[in-house]
């Protein structure tokens, strides 16, 4: 039988403190996932602003929210999927338009033809320590349909598993796998095409 993933023991030990009234203990309980609070929420929402406004909601709703936390998950991936959440409030907010359904089947692109390289995490190491790349990173990240994005910031940059992929986000693993793929591919070519005049072959070729 599988066994549940659990929270670290000082992030066990924590918790309990915090839920037996130590209050100020939920500071060193947190700290450790700051950071990624913030880079989920700004890869969804592109606005480092919005994204610090988010990250501050989802710490405080963790806090008034940790008597629902069961360790059936990592606390980290429990924390992003507030942070998930709250961004797509505030994107709907923003945009005042309804998101696409993530329960929806993955759509076909039917026009969508990938070009040179499987995806973008081929570009070269030392190519990706120039600033002009790093630029168009971000701006690819940004071009990204939220659907595309999400998945690729949870996997990708979170390095959260397809499982907790898929938890976080109410869509099934096979959709995580395939909203992935065209994720990497679509960053892929939209450097490509930034960057004009850089070509890789394919490998084996």
């Amino acid at each position: 039988m599988a066994t549940q993933p659990q929270p670290r023991p000082d992030e066990h030990a924590l918790i309990e403190r915090i839920r037996a009234g130590d209050s100020e203990a939920f500071y060193d309980l947190i700290r450790p996932h700051e950071r990624a609070i913030y880079v989920t929420a700004y890869s969804i929402l592109q606005d480092p602003s919005e994204a610090e406004d988010v990250a501050q909601e989802t710490v405080l709703k963790a806090f008034r929210n940790l008597h629902q936390f069961r360790g059936d998950a990592r606390f980290g991936t429990w924390l992003v999927t507030i942070a998930v959440n709250e961004s797509r409030m505030r994107l709907r907010s923003r945009q005042r338009v309804r998101l696409e359904s993530l329960d929806a089947a993955v759509p076909d692109d039917p026009d969508y033809v990938p070009i040179q390289l499987r995806d973008w995490r081929e570009i070269p190491s030392q190519t990706l320590e120039r600033q002009e790349l790093r630029e168009a990173l971000t701006r690819a990240l940004a071009a990204l349909n939220d659907k595309y994005r999400e998945v690729l910031v949870l996997r990708d940059v979170q390095l959260l598993s397809v499982a907790e992929t898929a938890q976080i986000l109410g869509i099934t693993p096979g959709n995580v796998k395939v909203r992935l793929l065209r994720a990497r591919l679509q960053m892929r070519d939209r450097l490509v095409t930034e960057l004009g005049g850089w070509h890789l072959k394919r490998k084996g070729k």
